[in-house]
């Protein structure tokens, strides 16, 4: 029996090793510590080995999304994966790389001090896994022709609108529930509010 090419959607990067080494490339240049051992000999190693400074975090001004958007467009059709990349597909496989991403965080101990002093081994995973998660939502953005950089913009501009300072500073509670007055209907509604009749973020 001939064994199906179709690749499988949703286990890691398409399962793939190449593309992992693009985007490792590129994640050499960021500021994210602890990371240079990935690879080697990781026994013995224990919690906070892998840790990285504290203090103030950015990320690398390369990639762009733009660019990791035509990285991975130029990964799929090379290999003919355009067809298998529905927008239900990307979103599932979306889910599921979310779900690989939690798996990392699910028995942790809520006592402990966090990701930055993961051991180098699991800060690695959780790079891969953040990493799937991006791609997959990028290129789901990028198939629904929706202008991710552009939509955040405005999407902060109306989370701005909907959580005034004085209002929600210190606050868990939902612009709905912010005391009355604070923003009128037309500032805190947004376009997904006005299609569905909901409240969101």
């Amino acid at each position: 029996m001939k064994q199906s090419t179709t690749p499988v959607i949703g286990q890691g990067l398409f399962g793939l090793g190449p593309w992992r080494r693009v985007l490792r490339c590129f994640q050499s240049c960021s500021r994210v510590g602890g990371m240079s051992g990935v690879g080697g000999d990781m026994r013995g190693e224990k919690e906070g080995e892998g840790a990285v400074s504290a203090g103030p975090f950015s990320f690398s001004p390369e990639p762009t999304l733009e660019d990791i958007r035509r990285l991975h467009a130029e990964f799929a059709a090379e290999r003919d994966w355009d067809q298998f990349h529905q927008p239900r597909n990307l979103l599932l496989a979306l889910v599921g790389e979310v779900g690989e991403l939690a798996e990392l965080f699910q028995w942790k101990p809520d006592e402990e001090l966090g990701p930055q002093a993961w051991p180098t081994r699991e800060r690695a995973a959780l790079q891969e896994e953040l990493s799937d998660v991006l791609i997959y939502l990028v290129a789901l953005a990028a198939r629904c022709r929706v202008d991710l950089p552009q939509a955040v913009l405005s999407k902060m501009d109306t989370n701005r609108r909907r959580y005034p300072v004085h209002l929600s500073r210190g606050s868990a509670s939902k612009y709905t529930d912010l005391p009355h007055g604070a923003a009128s209907e037309d500032q805190v509604v947004g376009p997904a509010d006005l299609a569905t009749g909901q409240a969101s973020t």
